[in-house]
């Protein structure tokens, strides 16, 4: 993860058409598919301060020719990328222990 080129910003639109800014934090490519982790940001210092610091994990997929961000459906697939972006995150972050909901957040 190089800090010289900056944050990348994500911004996702969730299904009622609200659009959320995230901060891209990792990517990975495994057999099963792409994914990332991305953390909220907030244009209010007050949400920021009260945000509880979950990751939020999704997965990238193709739709015509535009990636899309879509929650992880398969619990099993979530916990193994979870454990593996939280391994390569440890050395930035405090991660505390998984715990696998099933709105692709992770605490």
């Amino acid at each position: 993860m190089s800090e010289e080129y900056g944050n990348d910003i994500v911004s996702v639109l969730d299904d009622e058409g609200n659009e959320h800014q995230f901060e891209l934090l990792d990517a990975i490519e495994t057999d099963e598919g792409r994914y990332v982790a991305l953390l909220p940001i907030y244009s209010e210092a007050e949400s920021a301060i009260e945000d509880d610091g979950e990751l939020v994990i999704l997965e990238v997929v193709n739709d015509q020719g535009d990636d899309l961000l879509v929650p992880i459906e398969d619990d099993e697939i979530f916990e193994n990328i979870a454990e593996i972006f939280e391994e390569r995150l440890a050395e930035y972050y405090e991660i505390n222990e998984i715990e696998a909901p099933a709105d692709g957040t992770l605490s």
